[in-house]
């Protein structure tokens, strides 16, 4: 059941210029350097690779040890004096080929632990884990190879596709669908009633929430992110959108595909999220709204209406986001201009009174 990641001591080491290949980049100085492991500039030791993508980060050079430096095209000329680089268009997207070498998932043993509690007609894939307190309620199917974390409550009639993992104290509300290679990360609680209620002339009554939550392939979910079930139809969170930990989606949310929500990002209900949109942290949105495709959210913006798409907003309420910061730079100079104004005033002032004299 354990998927931590394994000692960086448990792969083989390699040569940098074993890295350069793996990477699709250039050796820049001796290729013989072994390596066993990446880590940040300031924490490398002589078995390591630094990694230097961003121009911030250069301050901390002056005490790297590392054996080999990770970095990206526009900073090498700034690194050059170091004895090893690895060169590449982007140190970031060279890094999951890389720590998946180093830092390889130990790998999950199948088999059900005998605390697990299953309800009436529950399918089980072949290889399955399922852990200490597990309950899987009636008629739960689960794909091939999937994993179920201690203490995890699947509800009844969910369905968890091929080599997806759910971690422990993880929630799945009745129906909820799951696709292939799913992760959901620890406390999260997916397919709970959205929040929905009417004045009936004595209090508030609840609306009944009848709808599904889905979640499509490759999806990943963080720790403690909520998504609600659609009142009437469903919830949908497209094939390899991830959520960070603490997002929240309110009932019949549709977000589309390859979209990256950061924490504590708010989607009120029936908001339609395009594909490949990126959302910064405290990030919120209205309801019923239509985000487009490849749209950006500044952090801590307000999101109150449509937003086409492409293009990049910030603020709240969010506006494009140059318009924004021309609206922060008059704010920023108010004091200034307010005393100019007092000045002007004055200046007035003595004018009429000289006239009227």
């Amino acid at each position: 059941m354990n998927d931590a990641r394994r000692n960086p001591g448990d792969a083989p080491s390699l040569t940098a210029a074993q890295v350069a290949e793996m990477v699709g980049g250039r050796i820049d100085g001796d290729p013989e350097v072994l390596l066993k492991g990446v880590a940040p500039l300031g924490q490398a030791q002589s078995a390591e690779m630094g990694f230097l993508a961003q121009r911030r980060y250069l301050r901390e050079m002056a005490g790297t040890q590392a054996g080999a430096l990770l970095v990206s095209e526009e900073l090498a000329q700034a690194v050059e004096n170091h004895p090893c680089r690895i060169v590449v268009k982007d140190a970031h997207g060279a890094l999951p080929v890389l720590l998946s070498h180093f830092y390889p998932e130990a790998p999950r043993e199948p088999g059900i632990h005998p605390t697990a509690v299953f309800g009436k007609g529950v399918a089980l894939g072949k290889g399955v884990s399922i852990g200490p307190y597990a309950v899987l309620e009636e008629g739960v199917v689960l794909g091939d190879r999937a994993s179920v974390g201690s203490h995890s409550v699947l509800g009844a009639g969910s369905r968890v596709g091929e080599d997806s993992v759910i971690h422990p104290h993880v929630v799945l509300y009745p129906k909820t669908q799951l696709g292939a290679r799913v992760i959901i990360h620890a406390g999260a609680r997916v397919g709970a009633d959205g929040f929905g209620y009417v004045p009936d002339g004595e209090g508030i009554a609840k609306v009944p929430q009848v709808g599904g939550c889905v979640l499509e392939d490759d999806v990943e979910v963080g720790a403690n992110t909520c998504i609600d079930r659609g009142s009437i139809g469903d919830t949908r969170v497209g094939r390899f959108s991830k959520l960070d930990n603490l997002v929240q989606l309110a009932h019949n949310v549709q977000v589309g595909r390859c979209v990256l929500m950061a924490a504590f990002t708010g989607v009120s209900g029936s908001t339609e999220i395009g594909n490949g949109v990126m959302t910064a942290g405290q990030t919120g949105f209205s309801g019923h709204l239509k985000i487009g495709d490849g749209v950006r959210v500044a952090a801590k913006s307000a999101v109150l209406r449509d937003v086409p798409a492409g293009m990049t907003v910030s603020g709240s309420p969010a506006r494009e986001h140059r318009e924004t910061l021309r609206a922060q730079g008059l704010m920023f100079r108010l004091p200034e201009t307010t005393q100019k104004i007092k000045e002007l005033e004055k200046r007035l002032a003595a004018l009429e009174g000289s006239e009227e004299g």
